[in-house]
């Protein structure tokens, strides 16, 4: 069985066992997490899609750890504008969760 869910303005399917990375939520490392924003559900060849939601269904996790991703590296370049080159840096938090459960 897989679900997807939103979880910071992005859509992740998940499926039970799975470790993922998603944008940063709140609470500490061994903490339970519940996602209750579930789009659509599906198992084999049933699928449920929601409007927007699934009812009643929801995503049970726990928290793995709280981190940084690596750097990327934003350049500017405008030609024959010396004074328009700069650059710059940018490491995104996430969270990474272990899914536990998936309720319908």
């Amino acid at each position: 069985m897989y679900a997807v869910i939103q979880v910071g303005g992005k859509q992740r399917r998940v499926h039970v066992g799975e470790v993922v990375r998603v944008e940063r939520t709140p609470g500490s490392v061994g903490e339970a997490v519940v996602f209750d924003r579930v789009l659509a559900l599906g198992s084999g060849i049933s699928l449920r899609i929601g409007t927007p939601t699934v009812d009643g269904a929801r995503v049970l996790a726990t928290v793995r750890e709280q981190g940084r991703g690596e750097k990327i590296h934003i350049f500017l370049f405008k030609k024959r504008k010396n004074s328009n080159r700069g650059r710059q840096g940018h490491r995104q938090s996430y969270t990474a969760v272990h899914i536990d459960a998936i309720e319908a």
